[in-house]
C-alpha cells in the first residue's frame, strides 16, 4: 500500500502522471467521511499565504440526493499532528462547497477521468466568480481502497487551464458535522 508521504516531494509533472495512473473510487465509499489534506505542488510562498493542511469532507445529502462537501479551515501544524479545524464564534471556518460526480459528461483534462469529480459550480455565483469554475479530478491512489486519495485543481474558463494545485487526502474520521452550503 502506497502513503501520502510518498508524494510530498514529487513535481507537477510527476503528480499528473500518478493522477492519470490513479483508480476508480465508488462515491459511497466518501460518503459521510472526513479527510485529512495536503496540498502539493505549490511554491512555498503561496502555501504560507494559504494552506498546506486542510480538511475534505463528503456527506451524501439525502435532501438534495447528491454527494456534496466542503473544505475545513485548519491551524497550519505539522502535518504529523492531528487536524485542529479553525474556529469562528465558536464553529469551524468551512468554504468552497461542492458536489462530486461522475467524470462522464464533463470536461476533463485527457486521462483525468478515472474516478469522480469535485465540481465547484454549484450554487449563486455570478459570472465572475473563478472558484465555481474549479473541478478537481480525485482518484484512489490503491486500487480499491478510498483511504488515501489524489487530486488536482484545473479551471474550466471555455479552456482547460490547469494549475500547479495537486493535493493528497487520507481517511481521517466519520463525518462529525453536516454544514449547509452557503444561500
Amino acid at each position: 500500500m502506497r502513503s501520502a508521504q510518498e508524494f510530498l516531494h514529487l513535481s507537477s509533472k510527476q503528480l499528473l502522471q500518478e493522477l492519470k495512473r490513479g483508480h476508480a473510487i465508488a462515491p459511497d465509499a466518501l460518503a459521510d467521511r472526513e479527510y485529512k489534506g495536503t496540498s502539493l505542488g505549490l511554491p512555498g510562498f503561496i502555501e504560507r499565504l494559504t494552506w498546506k493542511k486542510f480538511k475534505k469532507t463528503f456527506h451524501q445529502d439525502p435532501k438534495r440526493g447528491v454527494l456534496r462537501g466542503w473544505n475545513v479551515r485548519l491551524e497550519q501544524n505539522a502535518l504529523h499532528e492531528p487536524c485542529v479545524p479553525l474556529q469562528k464564534r465558536g464553529t469551524a471556518v468551512t468554504f468552497g462547497h461542492y458536489h462530486v460526480l461522475s467524470p462522464n459528461g464533463h470536461r476533463v483534462p485527457a486521462g483525468c477521468d478515472r474516478g469522480l469529480l469535485i465540481h465547484y459550480g454549484f450554487g449563486k455565483k455570478g459570472p465572475l466568480d473563478i472558484a465555481g469554475r474549479v473541478r478537481d479530478p480525485l482518484v484512489a491512489v490503491n486500487p480499491g481502497d478510498a483511504g488515501l486519495l489524489l487530486g488536482w485543481s484545473y479551471l474550466d474558463v471555455g479552456l482547460l487551464l490547469g494549475t500547479p494545485s495537486f493535493f493528497t487526502l487520507e481517511l481521517d474520521c466519520a463525518l462529525t458535522e453536516v454544514v449547509e452550503p452557503p444561500g
